[in-house]
Parts: structure tokens; sequence; C-alpha cells
């Protein structure tokens, strides 16, 4: 047998054991587990969390929130944030198409997998409490992490505007008082090598440096056959510097904080569903392979920023927060839609955001009845986005050059006060009101013959300008959020609560200005420009009752969840025709509205003997109720032929595991196998490009020295090598109303862009064995 073949039977062994062992026991360490771990009395097994913006147990927090300490990240092997999408329920988190660090999440039906700037996220994704306004660079690796909490459910008052699904927070680790130093290293398949070194040491009593230096590789699951380069490689350097004052029982703590990350990865290629309708290109045999020519710009990501976190001890009941923070991450990315050698639909890009944000907390907490925070939070965002779109036409190689520099400037105030109606009832108000401007410049060009001066196209300008818009949108709204929770002890939580999202609106930045619909046709007023590029805030109320406790040997989470979810935004970019030519546009829209009805269940359990089991459960019913679209210059309602994208019915996971001594050590057996039910890529359905229900199993083993100074850890995920869509392309022309693709004479889908038609996949990651090697000091 190959080394490859012998770690994964020694995997599937170890998990089958896992598996057997566990299974009549029904429980779980507790330290593995995303829920409240056990009663208040055991302290070492209580899980804090920050969900309202303070330290408290998970049990007592009126929130479906998951939180994953990163000893278990560890264990699991997991590699990066999306990781984290396969064990919690109802939440999607994937690498978005074309990247590997461009983040598509969902939670409970809402999200946003547009990555192009006017268009915000509907899942707040958080750094050490900082804001990341752009989803480019947000695939966050794992290492040295203290937890990552998963908030489901609209948090805008806490978290603000773009937390309209959820919030993701991602924690890392505080410096410790004595030096340390932590070596991690992997090797696995696909030629994966993996180096993390962190180490501190105290200047003095109050002071604390320290940082992390990460280099994580791996070759590309398979090949770009024209350029010879790989696809879905990996190929990132990162890092992460801290200086802290104070802390550890001081009245006061600074932290100032810096990370880089810089990722040169190969551009990620798709493959072709459909053979080449004009070059007869067969499909390839190897999902992950392509051969797509464009390689310019060069793929590169680079992201860093820094950040301030300071808190004062005003009284003993009275808390002063800051978190001051600054942000830059630059993008270029050569995207080859039709992934075939000829220039058929080729979009080189680049995507360039910065921001600087501030906010201060004000927290009351004097050990009674009345605990509350109070708060101000300031954002100036900038997000540029730059592309080519260049198609074959019948006579010449046409390119539709787009520039789109959205800024959002955005002030709140925000307040959550807790007040003990009695010993076991309490309840929680809270609200935020926003003050949100948007302003947008957006011009757009055509060349003939190559692509744009911007690209190094030696294209030639043609026609008139499509678009050139300079404009500016104000928003305001009040999100007001209430609970009411009953704990007859201190291990049980019924809860209730009321929450409000919204997510601002703003411009379509691949809009065409000149398609404007006219009181004079062909002539569109500035107003009217305006009036077609723009789009509104959408917004959610939520619903939700919920129970967390301790029941023995069993921990359980449960919630149902119903939500009204109205002027939805749905962006998207469809063929179209400028100054009689063919072209690409974006076409984006409030279509209507949504109902979400859900149910989700985190539990499990611990017995003697080291033996535990863990799972989750999530179902959510999505739909549309009204789905506006214009056919043929009518608005029409389409929502019975429309379904809510990138989000599966039923999602789940079940973890056994066995924790046992073995000699002077530890040894850790574990396995995962979770579960989704069949997915819609868009709103539109696709047989080609929507991925049927399908499951993975993950596994671990791994041995701990005394002290944890030394482990060793091997890990398999995806062991049963499954073959599963992510994301996807498509330009091929459908039925207006029921979104059916129309195919032709040939029995293949008729493209609208390109003749060789576009229907791309991307897939998530095959099977992957690797052994890591920690030392700690």
């Amino acid at each position: 047998m190959r080394p490859t073949q012998i770690l994964t039977a020694s995997l599937l062994c170890g998990a089958a054991t896992a598996a057997l062992a566990a299974a009549p026991a029904q429980a779980q360490s507790a330290d593995t587990e995303p829920l409240e771990a056990a009663p208040a009395s055991a302290a070492e097994d209580v899980i804090i969390v920050t969900a309202r913006r303070r330290e408290e147990r998970l049990v007592e927090v009126p929130v479906a929130v998951t939180a994953i300490s990163g000893e278990e990240l560890s264990r699991r092997g997991a590699l990066d944030i999306t990781d984290v999408g396969q064990s919690v329920p109802n939440v999607t988190l994937e690498a978005s198409r074309a990247t590997n660090s461009t983040l598509s999440a969902f939670i409970r039906g809402i999200g946003q997998q547009d990555p192009v700037s006017g268009f915000e996220q509907g899942v707040g994704i958080y750094l050490d409490d900082v804001y990341l306004n752009r989803p480019q660079a947000a695939v966050l690796d794992i290492y040295d992490v203290e937890r990552i909490e998963v908030l489901r459910g609209p948090q805008g008052t806490l978290y603000g505007r773009n937390t309209i699904g959820g919030a993701v927070k991602y924690v890392t680790r505080r410096l410790p008082q004595d030096p340390s130093v932590r070596v991690r290293a992997t090797y696995g398949t696909y030629d994966q090598a993996e180096g993390v070194i962190t180490a501190s040491a105290p200047i003095s009593d109050l002071v604390r440096v320290g940082g992390s230096v990460a280099r994580l590789s791996r070759g590309g699951f398979g090949d770009n056959l024209t350029t010879g380069l790989e696809n879905y490689n990996k190929d990132i350097w990162g890092g992460r510097m801290s200086l802290e004052v104070g802390g550890y029982g001081e009245p006061a703590f600074i932290r100032i904080q810096g990370d880089y990350t810089k990722d040169s990865s190969d551009p990620r290629g798709g493959h072709r569903l459909i053979p080449g309708l004009v070059s007869g290109a067969p499909v390839l045999d190897n999902v992950f392979d392509t051969r797509g020519a464009l390689n310019d710009p060069e793929q590169e990501v680079e992201s860093y920023g820094l950040a301030m976190h300071a808190e004062v001890e005003l009284s003993s009941a009275l808390t002063l927060r800051s978190i001051s923070a600054w942000r830059k991450d630059d993008s270029y990315s050569p995207i080859d839609f039709d992934a075939l050698p000829a220039v058929d639909l080729d979009v080189p890009g680049a995507y360039l955001n910065e921001q600087i944000s501030q906010e201060f907390q004000l927290l009351w907490d004097d050990g009674g009845a009345f605990a509350g925070l109070l708060g101000f939070y300031y954002l100036d965002a900038k997000a540029d986005t730059l592309f080519d779109v260049r198609i074959f036409t019948t006579f010449a190689g046409l390119t539709a050059f787009t520039q789109a520099n959205v800024d959002t400037e955005t002030y709140a105030i925000f307040g959550d006060l807790t007040y003990d109606l009695t010993d076991q009832l309490s309840l929680s108000l809270g609200g935020r009101y926003t003050w949100d401007e948007r302003s947008a410049e957006i011009l757009r060009q055509n060349y003939l013959g190559g692509g744009s001066p911007e690209f190094g196209g030696a294209g030639v300008p043609f026609g008139a300008t499509s678009t050139d818009f300079q404009g500016s949108r104000q928003f305001k709204k009040f999100t007001p959020r209430a609970s009411l929770s009953f704990m007859p002890t201190p291990d049980h939580n019924i809860y209730a609560s009321y929450s409000k999202g919204f997510k601002g609106g703003g411009f379509d930045p691949r809009g065409v200005g000149t398609n404007a619909p006219a009181a004079t046709p062909g002539a569109p007023t500035d107003a009217e420009v305006a009036a077609f590029l723009s789009f509104a805030p959408e917004e959610v109320d939520s619903y939700e009752i919920g129970y967390k406790g301790n029941l023995g040997i069993f921990n359980i989470a449960a919630a149902a969840f119903y939500a009204d979810y109205t002027d939805v935004q749905i962006p998207g970019s469809v063929a179209c025709e400028v100054g009689g030519l063919p072209s690409f546009c974006g076409v984006v829209s409030n279509a209507g509205k949504a109902t979400f009805k859900g149910l989700e269940l985190e539990a499990s359990a611990r017995f003697g003997g080291g033996f535990g089991l863990a799972g989750s459960l999530g179902y959510i019913d999505a739909q549309y109720d009204e789905y506006i679209t214009n056919i043929g210059n009518t608005p029409t309602d389409v929502a019975a032929f429309r379904v809510v994208q990138n989000t599966p019915e039923v999602t789940g996971s079940i973890t056994a595991s066995y924790d046992t001594p073995v000699g002077p050590g530890d040894l850790y057996l574990g396995t995962t196998l979770s579960y989704r039910s069949k997915t819609s890529q868009f709103e539109i359905p696709n047989p080609y490009l929507d991925q049927g229900g399908y499951a993975l199993l993950d596994a671990s083993i791994v041995y701990s020295a005394p002290g944890d100074r030394w482990s060793v850890g091997v890990y398999g995920k995806n062991l049963l090598d499954k073959e599963y869509k992510t994301s996807g392309y498509t330009f091929v022309a459908t039925d207006p109303v029921t979104g059916d693709i129309v195919n032709g004479a040939n029995g293949f889908p008729v493209p609208t862009l390109g003749p060789e038609g576009t229907l791309t996949a991307f897939y998530g990651n095959p099977r992957q064995v690797f052994a890591t090697l920690t030392f700690s000091y």
C-alpha cells in the first residue's frame, strides 16, 4: 500500500472504533462541544462567550450561538473558517468561486455571494471584534485561535446593519503572562506543507509582546491544462504581532495588534459542465482540471491591518472600552468564466478595499439586577472594483471596462440593557440607530479589438461611454431587539426573542446607465440613471424561542425561528445589448418578500470512560412569497419558480469521540459525519450547477504528552472522497418565468455571452490526509 493509503486506512479504523464505542453511550467530552458544557459548579467546563459584547456563560445568552474552542478546532484539524460551517446548523461558509480567500457566508437563508463593490454582506465577519467590511480576504486561516463564535439570526442591535443573517466572530488568543513558544508543523497529501511559530514574552510585569508567523502551502488538486499552472493550490504567508499592557487583574488593558496575509495561490479555474459549443472541447474527466488561458493580472491577495483594543475599569461596576482599527486589502484575479483557451468570456479584475472604524462601549455590571451596554460606532470604508468583461463577437473582440468606486460612511448609537425581574426571570431590551451614506462613482467604457488599458489590453475606445455616474444616498434605520429569559436553575434557560435586521441599499456597479428607462428613449436624465442603478435596503423581522440547558449527562440547545424578509436584494449579471452590441449588464432588484421558518438542535452527552457523542441538526423552510422581475418591461411575480440560494433544507452533523490516557499522555479518537441536503447556487434552479444532498466524513487521531508539551495528530478530511459543487457560473438562455434552461438544436444550452457557452462549476476539497506535530514551551 502507498503511504497515503496506509494513513487513510488507519484513520478509518480509528474512526470506526470511536464511533462503535461511543454510539451506545451517546456522549461527548465537554471541551469538544459547541454548547454549555456543564453545570455552573464545574467552572473548568464552563464556556464563556461575548455574543452580547460582554462575557457571559453560553447558557445565559438568549441567542442561538455556537462556540467552538481553539482546542476543538485543533482536534478536528480545521484548516480555515469555512470548516466551521460543517458542524453548525443552517450555516454555509465557502470560498467564493474563483478564489481561495473571498468568503461567501449564509446563515438561515440570508447572505450574499456577489463580491463586487456596491453589494454588502448579509453575515458580519469579525476579527477580534473588528468588522470586516468586505468579503475579500475573509476566508481566515485557523491558527492562534481562542474560539470561533457563530451567532444565528439578526444581530443588528449590537453588531450593526450588515448582520441581518448573523455574525461569525474569530477570536485570537491573548498573550500569556509567562514566556511561551509554540511550533506547529504539518505535512499531507497534495504536498500540503504548513508551519506556524507562535512566541511571546513579558517585558515587565505589565507589558507583553508576541506574535505568530505562518507559512501555509499545498499543491493543486488539479491542473490548468493550458497555462500549466496548478489549480486549487495554496500559497500563503501570514502573521500577527501583539503588544499588550495590563490585564490579568489590572484595572486597565490595552492590546495593539497588527496582522498581514499574502496569498499568491494560482488562479482557481472552473470545470466546464458542457462541451465547447464551437471548439468541441470535451468535458474534462477531472473536475479539478481547467483550461482557461487568462492569467493577467497575476493572482494575488494582500491584506493587512492594525487594531487597538483598550479597556479601563472606571469603577467596580463601570468599564469603558474602545476598539480602533484600520484595514486594507488588495485582490487581483484573472477569472476565465468559460474555462477555455480562447477569449470567449474572460474577466480580469481588481478589488481594492480600505476601512477605518472606531467603536466605544460603556458597560455597567455591579452584580445586581441591572446590567447594560451603551455604544457608538463609526465606519469609513472605500471599496473600488475594476474589471474587464472580454467577450468574443462575430467580427471582433469586445470589452466592457468597469470602474466602480463605492464609499460607505456609517454612524450608529446602540444600547442593550438587561434587568432581572426576579431571580429567575430577566428582560433584555436593545436598539441601534444607524445613519448610513453610500456614495458611488461608476464608469463604464467599451473597447474594440482587445482589453482595456487598465489591464494591459490594446483595445481601441469604441462608442459612447455607457455609464458615467456619480451619486449618493442616505439611509437611516432603528433596529430594536427584545428578549425574555426564564432560568429555573442556573443551568437551564428558556427564552423568547425578537430582533430586526437591516442591510443598507446602494448602487449596482455593473449597471448600464444608457439602458435606464427614460421619458425620452435613449436619453435618460441623471435622476433616471440614479433610480435605475440604485436599490433599497432590505430588512428582516425575526422571532425565536429556545432552550439551553444541562439534563444530567446531556447538554442541549434548541431553537425555533420565524423570519419575515422584505425588499430582498437580488444582484445578478446577464447578457444584454449596449448600443446595439452584445455585452454584459448588471441587474439588481429588490425582488420582494420571503419567509423563513426553521428548527435548530445541538446536543451532546458524556459518560465515564472517555466516550462521547455530539450532534447538530438544522431545518429551514425558506420560500419566496413574492419575487418581482421585469419581463418585457412588465413586472411579473415569479416566486413559484424561485428558490433561496445557498440554503439547504437540512443540515446536520454527528461527532463520536473517545478520549483515554495512554502511557503518560492522552489519546483522542474522533470522527465527524456531516450532511447537507440539496442546495441551489442561485435563485433560479439550475440542474447543471445545483448540488444534491451529500455527506462528508472526517476523522482524527491525536496523542498529547503531559502538559501538552507536544502532540502528534493524523487527520482525514472528506475521507470518502465525495465530489460536490460549491459554486459556479452560468450564462445560458433560460425561460424568463420558469427559469428552465433553453436547449438548442445540438441538445446543449443556448449561450448568451460568447459562442462557447458558460456553465462552469467549482468543487469542494477532495480527500485530504495530513499529520501535524506540535511543540509547546
